[in-house]
Formats: structure tokens, C-alpha cells, sequence
């Protein structure tokens, strides 16, 4: 069955998550945060999956907002840093967080072939709406579906439902992409075929379902589609 379909995930995937530590740790009077920055957005970004999965799991949902606040500051409070004049500039970087490079040209290139593109993301509402305006590839996305309409954090079935559902498609005509080994892994025992984007050369994760492709980046996700 053709692919008709093609969902990304957001947040590490299309957006850059690193991007915002980096950026303000370049910033005049960030000198603490410029001589820890990559361990801090590392940890933000564990703690933030962590916060959703044990969230899920506990039943006790809140938005995507909420726990990158309460990932940042654990992150901040692991590194000494606790100015709130930082943490304010960081969440606000967050919300307009860039594009990778290849990703404007990328989706361009599946609307010319004729796909439907969407994002599947943990994120809330307004988040993603601020950051695809900030990354300006609105105009390149059919929909923007987030996990709030379900209540639960992927990796919950309900949420992959949610592409299915908003397009009228079969769960095989919907290529997914994900750089997160373990949402790639869930949308493919969910049935979609699947793209892990392995940006940092992670060995595959031990589920029951693996990524029907791995690539590096994302330029190569339109002759995937095509397949």
C-alpha cells in the first residue's frame, strides 16, 4: 500500500532542542551557563522524556509546557545554576526553537510530490504553533496534531490513532519519523512504516518493534516516501 501520508515528530526531530542552551549560553552575562550549556541541555531533554513517560504511566497528564519547565529545572539545579534571569531567557528560546537545516527544503519537497505532511508531538497546542511560525514552515504542514487532544504522552497507542483518525488513511499508508529510537520503534508496532532520524548514531532500542529505515538526517525522508 503507498504511502499517502508523512508525520514527523517535532521536538528533536524537525526542531532543534539543543538550540536554545546554545544559543543563550552566547549571550553577554551567560558565562555560567556558556561552560556547561551541552551538559545542561542534555539533561533538560532526559528529564523532559522522563517527566512524560512517568506522567503516562502514573495517569497524571500535564501539558508539554509544564514539564519543560520541570525538566529545565532540574537540569539547572544539577549544573549550580539557579539566576532566573536564565531560566527566563531558556523558555523562551524554547518556544521558538530553529528548524534543522534540511527540514524547510525537505517538507517542501513531499507537498511537490503530493503527500500529506502533519507533526505528531507531545507538545502542546501553542508550542507548536510557535514554533513552526518561528521556523516558517507553516505553509509546508497539512495539520499539526498534539497529544493533548488524547490526554497522554506518547509512547500511548492513542496518540498514533490521532493520525489515522484526522486523515481517514490505513495505518499503512502513513510514513512516520521520529529521532527518538523509541517513538519510531511504538508508531511501527502501531502499524505505520517508520523513519528513526538517529541523529547521534544511537545503537536501535530493545522493543518490540524496530524503525523500518534509520537515517542521519532528514533529506532523504521524500524518496522513503516513494518506496
Amino acid at each position: 500500500m503507498p504511502i499517502k501520508v508523512c508525520v514527523f515528530d517535532a521536538y528533536g526531530t524537525l526542531f532543534d532542542v539543543a538550540a536554545a542552551a546554545r544559543i543563550a549560553a552566547a549571550e553577554p552575562g551567560h558565562e555560567a551557563l556558556a561552560a556547561i550549556w551541552p551538559r545542561l541541555a542534555e539533561d533538560w531533554r532526559t528529564k523532559q522524556l522522563q517527566y512524560t513517560w512517568l506522567r503516562a504511566v502514573m495517569g497524571e497528564h500535564a501539558d508539554f509546557w509544564q514539564v519543560t519547565q520541570d525538566g529545565l529545572d532540574w537540569a539547572m539545579e544539577a549544573q549550580g545554576l539557579s539566576d532566573p534571569d536564565v531560566r527566563a531567557r531558556l523558555l523562551a528560546l524554547y518556544r521558538e526553537l530553529a528548524a534543522y537545516p534540511e527540514v524547510p527544503d525537505m517538507l517542501a519537497h513531499l507537498k511537490s510530490d503530493g503527500f500529506a505532511t502533519a507533526i505528531l508531538s507531545n507538545g502542546s497546542p501553542d508550542m507548536l504553533d510557535a514554533a513552526v511560525a518561528s521556523a516558517g514552515i507553516g505553509g509546508n504542514l497539512d495539520a499539526v496534531l498534539s497529544v493533548e487532544s488524547v490526554g497522554v504522552f506518547k509512547p500511548h497507542p492513542s496518540v498514533y490513532c490521532l493520525v489515522t483518525d484526522h486523515f481517514g488513511c490505513e495505518r499503512a499508508e502513513v510514513l512516520f519519523v521520529s529521532s527518538n529510537g523509541w517513538d519510531a520503534a511504538a508508531a511501527a508496532a502501531y502499524g505505520f512504516t517508520t523513519v528513526w532520524a538517529n541523529r547521534k548514531g544511537e545503537p536501535v532500542d530493545r522493543l518490540t518493534a524496530e524503525p523500518d529505515y534509520m537515517v542521519s538526517d532528514l533529506t532523504t525522508v521524500p524518496e522513503l516516501a516513494k518506496r
